[in-house]
This record gives C-alpha cells, sequence and structure tokens, in this order.
C-alpha cells in the first residue's frame, strides 16, 4: 500500500498553511453568495474559509488560464529607413507551483483528458506544460452520487484514482490521505501528519458505500461508432437540440474542453506594444467556426451540437482511446433548458440500433 495520513477535520488549515510553503499556491473551493450561490476555486490564505463541496466551477483554469498571454511583441522603425520594421518578442513562461485541493475525482480525471492533446500530440504545448508539471492534485473522494453525475459511464468513478496524485476519504474525525503519484507520496511524507494505516480500512469502507449509492451504468462502449454513423442525420441532430440556446454554459463549465481562440491585442508600434492572447472559446458559438469569408461550416446549433457531443464521446475516443467526458454533469446542473448530454448519447446508440435493425 502507498504511504497514508491522516488528518482531523480542525487539522486542515494546517495541512494548507504546510501546502503554501515554498511558494506554492495553493487553490480551494471556496463559498461566493450571490443571487445565485456558487463554489469557485481562488488562492488560499491564512485564516481564509473555504468548504469541501464540489466546486460550481472545475479547477481547469489551474493548467488553462480562462485568458493568458502567450507573448508581447513591440514594433520600432529604422530612423534611416522607416519603411524597415523591425519586431521584438518576449514569451517567457512562467509557472508557479500549484495545488488544487479538494477537488473532485471528475476534476482529476479532467487533467487527464487535457493531458493528451497537449502533451502527447505532436507537439507538446509549452505553456500547459510548464503549469502542469508544477501541478499537484488532491482529491476528495464522493460521498455518494447525485442525480446529474454520471463519472461511472465514462470510467471513472466517485473514488477514481486517474489524475490525482493524492486522494483524500473523509471518515470518522477527518480524512485519510492516500498517495497516488510518486510527487504525492513525497509531499505527504514531507508532512507531520500520523500515519493513516489504521484508518485506511474505514476508507475503503466509504469508498465502497459510494460506489453502492450509483445507479447501475447504461454500457456506452458502442457509441464511438454509433455516433460517427448518425453524424450525416441532421433530423436526429435537430431534434436533440431544439431547446438549447447555444449559451454556451455546458462548455464553460466542463473540466475537459479546450477550445480556445487566439487574439492580438495592443499596437506594436504603440509605446506599450502588443500582446497575443490565447482565451477559451466554445464549439457551442455560431461565431466559432465562422470563417473571414462570412462561409460558417457549423451554422446550425444542431450542428454545433453534434460537434460537441461527438468530440467527447467519438472522435476523442478514435484519436485517445478513452472518453473525453468526466462524466461531473455540470453541463447538465447548469444548462438554463436542462438539456442533457446522457440522454443525447443514449438516443444515439437507440437510435443507431433501430436502423440497423
Amino acid at each position: 500500500m502507498s504511504i497514508t495520513r491522516f488528518v482531523t477535520s480542525d487539522g486542515l488549515p494546517g495541512l494548507l498553511a504546510f501546502l503554501s510553503q515554498n511558494g506554492r499556491r495553493v487553490l480551494v473551493p471556496v463559498e461566493k453568495p450571490a443571487n445565485k450561490r456558487s463554489v469557485v476555486f481562488e488562492a488560499w490564505k491564512q485564516g481564509q474559509p473555504f468548504t469541501l463541496e464540489k466546486a460550481t466551477v472545475p479547477p481547469k483554469a489551474a493548467v488553462l488560464p480562462q485568458c493568458e498571454t502567450l507573448l508581447t511583441y513591440k514594433k520600432s522603425k529604422d530612423p534611416e529607413n522607416p519603411e524597415r520594421v523591425s519586431i521584438s518578442l518576449e514569451d517567457g513562461i512562467r509557472a508557479q507551483p500549484t495545488v488544487v485541493f479538494a477537488c473532485r475525482p471528475c476534476d482529476a480525471r479532467g487533467f487527464a483528458v487535457l493531458d493528451r492533446p497537449y502533451l502527447e500530440g505532436p507537439f507538446a504545448d509549452p505553456y500547459y506544460k510548464a503549469r502542469r508539471d508544477q501541478l499537484t492534485v488532491f482529491t476528495l473522494t464522493c460521498a455518494s452520487g447525485c442525480n446529474t453525475c454520471f463519472c461511472h459511464w465514462v470510467g471513472g468513478g466517485p473514488t477514481s484514482l486517474e489524475g490525482s496524485d493524492v486522494l483524500m476519504t473523509e471518515v470518522e474525525g477527518g480524512y485519510v490521505l492516500q498517495a497516488v503519484t510518486p510527487g504525492g507520496e513525497e509531499l505527504l511524507a514531507a508532512t507531520d501528519l500520523p500515519d493513516g494505516a489504521e484508518r485506511f480500512p474505514q476508507a475503503e469502507e466509504a469508498r465502497k458505500a459510494a460506489w453502492a449509492s450509483l445507479e447501475p451504468a447504461p454500457n456506452i462502449k458502442d457509441a464511438p461508432q454509433k455516433l460517427a454513423a448518425l453524424f450525416s442525420n441532421a433530423e436526429f441532430w435537430q431534434e436533440q437540440t431544439d431547446r438549447c440556446l447555444s449559451c454556451g454554459a455546458c462548455t464553460y463549465f466542463c473540466p475537459t474542453c479546450y477550445c480556445f481562440s487566439i487574439t492580438d491585442e495592443g499596437e506594436g508600434l504603440s509605446e506599450k506594444g502588443g500582446r497575443r492572447l490565447r482565451s477559451w472559446d466554445n464549439c457551442m458559438s455560431s461565431l466559432f467556426t465562422r470563417e473571414a469569408s462570412g462561409h460558417n461550416p457549423r451554422a446550425l446549433k444542431a450542428f454545433r451540437m453534434r460537434n460537441r457531443v461527438s468530440h467527447k464521446f467519438s472522435t476523442y475516443p478514435e484519436n485517445w482511446g478513452a472518453f473525453s467526458c468526466s462524466g461531473c454533469g455540470r453541463c447538465i446542473s447548469n444548462c438554463p433548458v436542462c438539456l442533457d448530454i446522457r440522454a443525447i448519447v443514449l438516443a444515439a446508440l437507440n437510435a443507431s440500433q433501430a436502423t440497423a435493425e
């Protein structure tokens, strides 16, 4: 068994204080009371209240910020030949050591989904890689499932280890911490927390109870082929997306969506110069695929939803061997018209089967 430690509930602030040493940024779930209450990840400071609830917004921004500066540039004219312009670039990559604390297994698996295209493709993204190399993930296992979660449909579960460095499980009086990776072992070994081996059987019982609370998962292993077969069936996609508003909430709340746009801001010849930004974008937006000519290959929301669902359950699995959806359910709970991606996948399976018959 890997290294385990035990921390009492009132000892969590002390653990956070330890984790924040040596310049580490510790992101914790924080409650934001407003017209609509939410829980978001913020950098922890001594004395700051936090919660261990499932966050409304996943911690994806720890490795893929909502907006980041890729480079800055400045242009200068040759005084003797004004038509000759030179340009200087500054593209320094900076990454702060970061701990994501008390995210859920579906969020940790989200990091694993992002790793494949950003790190394992033909070219590794240096900005993403710098932050990912500096990231440590403390994951809190779920005590039970909820009506919008479906992590066990897509290869995960309430106690999944994938993407985590340390797995936390609530037991009587506190939490058992289990190291999952060498980085997690090194960090736990450096704490002064007591060994958690004696309490580990309690953690195992809690994990079994979490799995027992889940409704049986349907078999969706054929989803990639079934969705691919329906790709040209415009009637099917129109029917599934009649209620969709194309607001994009499903993508912005998703721990695995990674579409972005690149924009230049400022003027290179000005005193401040210019900068190139990478910002989150979403495939449900009608502007996402509109070309400079004005042509839009996905002018209809049905085709945009087709792209989103097919990517998660068909083309990504074809390329990487796993679904890109982690089953967190945020796209369901945050959809203003209650569109359910599970229903779309199941409808695709049934429609394909009916066609085959």
